[in-house]
């Protein structure tokens, strides 16, 4: 690892080998496998009816899950540098519960709104993230109570998640994650309103490194700590809510991939936030390719596998930083 972190430019380039190669291996696994000579030849020179198939049924869906699997992974990232709490997370605080309450209870009495579904879930996640701040307010922030309120508050929207699921079975695999149908729309719908906040994102590196320093000095430099705060609070909420909106609600990316991005390449956000957004992509790729391979024709939604496999792994990541702290 200390290898990696003097050469991180390096290893996003390895990351986006890596990402390629498990693209194609993605587009392959299934009852159609297509050779790269055979695929561009496909897509840009004649008409090849298996690459039409795997176009039209596994792109969307490869593609739908590298975008969600980074801006989760970034989405987390940005929770814990805003809250200066590595257990900080979308999913924790209750912010992608109640993107996805939004989403549910729109396709639900509102189908006819569902080409803004991304907005809908946007501003519940908004909401949410409003009434855990308002409730946390005592002369001042701290984490530790912000975290708490959303844990309560994240138990409270998931049951009344459970709740609505329960009345109409046919939205239980939003809410479990489960995304075995994908299309060109969906991927649309990330490319043009996920796809600028991740970008936006990435310029965000100084803004990172300075609410990485304590209040004081920061208000000792002038420098005003609640717009930065609020302001990458935003776009964390606006990467975890359209995410959520797609693919419903997916555990333990948000908080594990930071942390296994700090262990790779630091503290430096310059190349944190590229390398969480990469390995995001991976691992929500790899995770939903298993599922879907693993007990063919049958699947298994990433959210599960996630938790089955994220659970575990923190354990290790966190005892492996404890040992290391020596605390």
């Amino acid at each position: 690892m200390a290898q990696i972190k003097k050469h991180p430019k390096l290893f996003i380039l390895v990351l986006i080998v890596i990402l390629f190669v498990s693209f194609f291996v993605a587009i392959n696994l299934g009852s159609i496998q297509v050779s790269i000579p055979q695929l561009f030849k496909g897509l840009f020179i004649e008409y090849d009816s298996e690459v039409a198939s795997v176009y039209t049924i596994r792109f969307p869906r490869v593609i739908v899950m590298m975008l969600a699997g980074g801006a989760l992974a970034l989405s987390g990232l940005l929770f814990q540098v805003v809250l200066k709490n590595p257990l900080a997370d979308p999913g924790i605080i209750g912010i992608s519960n109640g993107a996805n309450l939004a989403s549910i209870l729109a396709g639900l009495l509102l189908p006819q709104l569902y080409s803004i579904n991304w907005l809908i879930a946007f501003l519940g996640g908004l909401i949410t993230f409003a009434i855990i701040y308002s409730l946390s307010w005592k002369s001042g922030f701290k984490t530790t109570r912000i975290i708490l309120i959303g844990v309560a508050i994240n138990y409270t929207i998931s049951a009344l998640v459970s709740l609505v699921e329960s009345s109409s079975a046919s939205l239980t695999s939003q809410a479990t994650g489960t995304v075995a149908l994908y299309t060109w729309q969906n991927v649309t719908v990330l490319l043009v309103c996920l796809l600028p906040v991740v970008l936006v994102t990435m310029f965000m590196a100084k803004a990172c490194n300075l609410l990485a320093l304590e209040d004081r000095t920061l208000t000792t430099l002038g420098v005003n700590v609640n717009f930065y705060r609020f302001g990458l609070s935003l776009l964390a909420v606006l990467l975890c809510s359209i995410s959520v909106s797609v693919v419903g609600v997916i555990g333990f990316i948000a908080l594990l991939v930071p942390h296994v991005s700090r262990l790779l390449v630091g503290l430096e956000h310059k190349y944190l936030l590229p390398v969480s957004f990469l390995i995001g992509m991976i691992v929500l790729l790899i995770t939903d390719t298993i599922g879907r391979v693993i007990m063919a024709p049958y699947e298994i939604a990433p959210a599960i596998i996630m938790a089955v496999i994220g659970g575990p792994l923190f354990i290790i990541l966190l005892k492996r930083s404890i040992d290391v702290n020596g605390s």
